[in-house]
């Protein structure tokens, strides 16, 4: 090894840009590697922690299709499921929807003038993701928290009236923090709501005309199962009107969310349920995660791909600057077969100073890995609203050391097998009569 790190020192800014250039396509690789572990152990554990022990959808429906036809008499099934499996704690009906919102400051500018001229030109509605549910079957979920305001005023779906739909029409909503800062409301500001986008001012006067409008009761941290900077929350039925009357008579739902007493017994609840209910498609927390995971996985294959090709061109970076070395040092190789040398001597020469060429480079790529992906998680983490708390867009570890130690063992054997093979069958002879 002293050979092998003499010789890197006397070449030393050689060395130095080989090592560069190693410690970049490791850091690269490990980077990746990070960012894709982080996502995918921050979406776990979130999961995990939601309570969310079961989710029920329409019969046939696939998680990765990312569509989710509707489920009817969604109502009846927050009732129906728990009598049907004991151990079934909350039924959640969950219809998901996208809304245009405008505020009161649009509205009032809309009427200023007939035709939206009075409307600033950087002004128009506000499109976003919608949830509606009961809020009182949300017990043992991880719904989010109501920063400001007092809520939703009844647990139940008052407007539902059993079916009838000719209960009160509260005309509440929920806003999460992206998209009140987005409109510029607070609790006890006005909201209108509409299933139409507008291409124009000119399109407003009639927009507000045929819009719903809700008074703001609640502003609410982001929501971890909906990664959106922008949602509002509303009454179940509320929300079916809004979206259209088609939605009414089925009582339509998108997904129906299960916490279990008992978790550990989830694939039996499944069987239970699925039995019940042949509408229903029910999946369990490590099949939703094994969802994610086959997502996460995607980019992760995507990246590592990226960083092999960058791999590999260090590898025919360093095999070329070991060949030049080799070169430079033909007389001086010569000079150790001649005094005894063996040719498995020269050549593990040789792959030690690959090895330790490709240390260097790790001393490099590590703290470069580490310094850019918790500089990227920093600036992810400002930059994407709606994030929950404690997500992270990174996780290095002990694993990802261990994964870098062994690319730059591999990388150093095999950037120094060609420039090995060429010290060992260098004809000592003629290189001690070169001049």
């Amino acid at each position: 090894m002293r050979y092998a790190f003499d010789a890197l020192r006397r070449r030393l800014g050689r060395t130095i840009l080989t090592a560069l250039g190693i410690g970049l396509a490791i850091g690269l690789v490990l980077m990746l590697l990070a960012i894709s572990a982080g996502i995918q152990t921050s979406s776990a554990r979130l999961a995990a922690s939601s309570g969310v022990d079961l989710l029920a959808t329409s019969r046939n429906t696939s998680l990765g299709s990312g569509t989710f036809p509707p489920i009817s008499g969604s109502h009846a099934l927050a009732r129906e499921m728990p009598a049907a499996d004991s151990n079934v704690a909350t039924a959640s009906p969950w219809l998901l929807g996208d809304l245009v919102f405008g505020n009161s400051s649009l509205y009032a500018a809309t009427n200023r003038s007939a035709n939206g001229s009075a409307v600033p030109p950087s002004w128009a509605p506000t499109g976003a993701a919608s949830v509606g549910w009961i809020p009182g079957a949300n017990t043992g979920l991880n719904a989010p928290l109501i920063y400001s305001g007092a809520g939703f005023s009844n647990p139940g779906d008052p407007h539902y009236a059993n079916g009838t739909y000719s209960g009160p029409f509260t005309h509440e909503i929920v806003l999460d923090e992206g998209l009140a800062a987005t409109l510029g409301v607070s609790p006890g500001n006005l909201v209108w709501v509409s299933l139409r986008s507008v291409s124009g001012p000119s399109q407003l006067l009639s927009w507000f005309h045929n819009a719903t409008v809700f008074k703001v009761v609640g502003i609410s941290g982001p929501f971890f199962l909906l990664p959106s900077e922008l949602l509002g929350f509303f009454y179940l039925s509320e929300l079916q009107e809004v979206l259209g009357g088609f939605n009414v008579p089925s009582d339509a739902s998108s997904l129906v969310l299960v916490h279990l007493v008992d978790p550990t017994t989830a694939s039996t609840d499944q069987q239970r349920l699925e039995g019940a209910f042949p509408q229903l498609t029910v999946f369990t927390l490590s099949e939703i995660l094994g969802a994610l995971e086959n997502v996460v996985d995607l980019y992760r294959t995507f990246g590592e791909i990226i960083g092999l090709i960058g791999i590999g061109v260090a590898a025919l970076f360093t095999s070329t600057v070991l060949l030049m070395s080799v070169d430079d040092r033909s007389r001086e190789i010569a000079l150790l077969r001649a005094v005894g040398y063996p040719r498995g001597s020269i050549g593990r020469l040789i792959v030690e100073e690959g090895m330790l060429l490709s240390l260097f480079g790790l001393s490099i790529g590590l703290p470069m890995a580490f310094l850019g992906t918790y500089g990227l998680n920093e600036f992810l983490i400002r930059t994407v609203q709606g994030l929950p708390t404690g997500f992270s867009f990174v996780s290095f570890d002990l694993s990802l050391f261990l994964t870098g130690l062994g690319l730059v063992l591999a990388l150093g054997l095999v950037a120094s097998i060609v420039p090995a093979a060429r010290a060992m069958q260098l004809p000592v002879a003629e290189e001690l009569r070169a001049p």
